[in-house]
């Protein structure tokens, strides 16, 4: 019983309490048909929200008003990136993937150095370099027409035992994200900056220096998802990460981290993922239209975020 406590205590749990109860409730519709079905589909498409996720959460992490709003266009840009240097070649795939991890390493450099030098709020940074980069995007990758590699193409879409490979590599990411936040010392500066910057500082922790690190793996994990994305729907498209946007942002908050810095929780990411892909399913399974769908998304993913947040104190 106190272990069960122990456990509903705990934030992230209640992104997983909520896709289950989501995914109960659409299977109950369908009278008990496509339940296993359902749950391999929401794993191939939640990784997405994974790999990006777990960048902004890191960023979030580092404290109030830290977010990249640059993540669609950076992983449109990528996308197309990708798709062009490997030209339909599975020969070229390492060089693809590379550039593609160069294209997200580059923007979120620049959404640091804009952050550092102009000495503007990150939200607004961020913003700005979105519009920059869905420009150099529409004139690099509109009407791309380029397919990805047949061999990336199938790893992409290949499943083990019904679970997708992808997903796989995204439990790999997620540990070795909770490994780093937890073990090694820029995860605890990570989380020191986020807790009192000022105190970090005074500790000796380099705040500039891991700053812009995260923000250079936030990039890094776009470009590793626009890559992804495009092998996954098998073509660059420049809208391909509009998407990403909110939802990178609403798997952080539902799975547990605060907002307000200092606290992450890794595992809360895959379940709020989960949640939100399995939501869409039932509302689509329920035949609701798009306008009551979003009414609807809305209003249960703060639901969720109040249950997860607990009581609050006055202060």
């Amino acid at each position: 019983m106190e272990r069960a406590r122990a456990l509903l205590a705990k934030p992230w749990i209640w992104s997983f309490v909520g896709a289950f109860i989501v995914w109960a409730a659409t299977v109950a519709f369908t009278g008990g048909h496509g339940g296993g079905g359902m749950i391999t589909a929401a794993l191939a498409l939640a990784v997405f929200m994974v790999i990006v996720g777990i960048g902004q959460m890191f960023v979030i992490t580092l404290g109030p008003g830290n977010i990249d709003l640059s993540l669609p266009a950076n992983i449109g840009l990528a996308s197309a990136v990708a798709m062009k240097v490997m030209d339909g070649s599975d020969s070229m795939l390492a060089i693809g993937l590379m550039a593609a991890l160069a294209s997200g390493f580059a923007v979120g450099t620049a959404n640091y150095l804009l952050i550092r030098a102009l000495r503007i709020p990150p939200i607004i940074a961020t913003l700005s370099a979105a519009f920059i980069i869905q420009s150099i995007d529409i004139s690099y990758g509109r009407g791309l027409q380029i397919k990805p590699p047949p061999g990336f193409a199938d790893f992409a879409n290949l499943r083990y035992f019904g679970i997708p490979v992808l997903a796989i590599l995204g439990i790999v990411l997620a540990i070795a994200a909770a490994i780093a936040l937890n073990r090694t010392v820029y995860g605890r500066s990570v989380l020191a900056i986020g807790q009192n910057m000022r105190a970090a500082k005074l500790a000796g922790v380099k705040v500039h220096r891991t700053s812009f690190i995260t923000y250079a793996l936030c990039g890094t994990l776009g470009g590793l998802d626009g890559a992804l994305l495009a092998a996954y729907f098998r073509g660059a498209n420049v809208d391909i990460g509009n998407e990403y946007l909110l939802a990178s942002i609403a798997v952080v908050v539902i799975g547990g981290t605060s907002v307000a810095g200092g606290k992450a929780n890794v595992p809360g990411v895959w379940g709020a993922a989960l949640f939100l892909v399995l939501l869409l399913t039932m509302l689509n399974t329920f035949g609701f239209s798009v306008g009551v769908r979003l009414v609807l998304t809305g209003l249960i993913i703060v639901g969720v975020i109040t249950a997860a947040g607990g009581p609050r104190t006055e202060r």
